[in-house]
């Protein structure tokens, strides 16, 4: 869906690559999707609907790519679905980890386009940062994949698919076997009982590239995917969606999506929201606090986050921390600030906050009773920290990116 205006995507239609072998790659796809292509490939309605039970369970609760392991299928009836079938993987170019423990994945779709996730070790927690596009549209000046064309979106099966990589990686899969479900008897009766173990990754933040209510119906289905209850099974309250304001959209992501919501607000002041997080220009900070307001399920329990990236000399001021507490109060927001020092990249024009002055900034928002942690920078030296995202899909300077903006802005009269 395109909503209309000088910052948003050109429609970028996208079928999903065809495998040469004529296979279908089940990965992303709903239980009810895996039921329709079982059909199409031949079972009855009755085989269709439990097989893709079965195999829902297997491809999305157990990790399992390889049909052979499906111990509750019956053996002769594996190569059917082998033959046209594959439960597939985002190839992986580069694996990197950091110093302080934060993972950082560069990716490569079918049709050559590259993207990348984060995953966040904490002591309490492991956050995947999720892609949902290929680049950005939005030119936030801040952000190193704001400097990035958009080439296109991300599909449901590309977005699931970094979950399950993620899981992959970290061997988080339940293990033993489930040989007392097997169409066959006797199979693997030495096998070790079946067990789910914890897991270190627990939440999910739609923060990675991309902006993902531009990519409405993918995310949808995708994060519907993680979320149900036999499959992945996270739940919606460690799911987070982050928007820089696409305002159309947020009401429809919270009845369809349902999950947490965090706001790249970054300013208060129309000028300098303006100069950087350009969607502003589309939809002002007024009307992006009432859509706040007005999201569906946003309560004391569920507060919406509020991103906001320290720059220095230029949001960071105590005048700045009190607009920001007042909007807040003026809105009667369930809200949270998180404070976010900048990380810098190549060409960045901004500087990072002094500490002090962040803790300034910290300390009137707390004071007003709103909390306002101060984010610690993690993956900063592999370049994985918020806002450094970028690929090596097409890439363009600065002046380049405004010059854009402007023609736009202009065509449009």
């Amino acid at each position: 869906m395109q909503i209309p205006g000088h910052i948003d995507p050109v429609p970028v239609p996208r079928a999903i690559t065809p495998r040469e072998d004529g296979r279908v790659d089940l990965l992303g796809l709903s239980r009810e999707q895996i039921r329709a292509e079982l059909e199409t490939a031949g079972l009855d309605a009755k085989q269709a609907k439990l097989r893709a039970k079965q195999i829902f369970h297997w491809l999305y609760h157990r990790g399992v790519t390889d049909f052979d392991a499906m111990t509750d299928i019956a053996k002769a009836q594996r190569p059917f679905f082998a033959e046209r079938f594959v439960i597939g993987r985002p190839q992986v170019v580069e694996a990197q980890v950091s110093s302080d423990g934060t993972r950082k994945w560069l990716l490569r779709s079918d049709d050559g386009q590259d993207y990348e996730m984060v995953f966040i070790p904490d002591a309490d927690r492991g956050t995947l940062c999720v892609s949902s596009q290929v680049g950005c549209t939005l030119n936030c000046r801040f952000c190193h994949t704001g400097t990035m064309r958009l080439v296109r979106n991300l599909t449901p099966g590309e977005i699931v698919g970094q979950v399950m990589l993620a899981r992959d990686a970290l061997g988080e899969w339940p293990r033993g076997s489930m040989a007392s479900m097997s169409d066959d008897e006797n199979e693997d009766d030495d096998a070790p009982q079946y067990s789910p173990d914890g897991r270190m990754l627990t939440n999910i933040v739609m923060m990675g590239m991309g902006e993902p209510l531009y990519n409405f119906e993918n995310v949808r289905d995708a994060l519907k995917v993680v979320m149900d209850g036999d499959g992945l099974a996270l739940s919606k309250r460690r799911i987070t969606l982050s928007t820089s304001g696409v305002v159309p959209m947020m009401a429809r992501a919270g009845e369809e999506i349902g999950v947490n919501l965090a706001v790249s607000l970054h300013a208060v002041s129309k000028d300098i929201r303006d100069e950087i997080v350009p969607i502003n220009r589309k939809y002002g900070i007024e009307e992006l606090l009432s859509a706040c307001a007005a999201y569906p399920g946003a309560n004391n329990a569920r507060r919406i986050t509020f991103e906001y990236v320290m720059l220095k000399d230029k949001n960071d001021s105590d005048e700045d921390a009190r607009e920001l507490v007042r909007l807040i109060k003026k809105y009667k927001l369930p809200a949270k600030v998180n404070l976010i020092p900048f990380n810098p990249w190549p060409g960045a024009i901004y500087e990072c906050s002094s500490p002090e002055r962040v803790k300034r900034f910290s300390d009137i928002i707390f004071e007003a009773g709103i909390s306002a942690p101060v984010r610690t920078p993690r993956g900063r030296d592999i370049a994985a920290a918020c806002g450094q995202l970028k690929t090596q899909a097409q890439k363009l300077s600065r002046a380049e990116l405004d010059r854009l903006a402007e023609e736009k802005q202009a065509a449009l009269g």
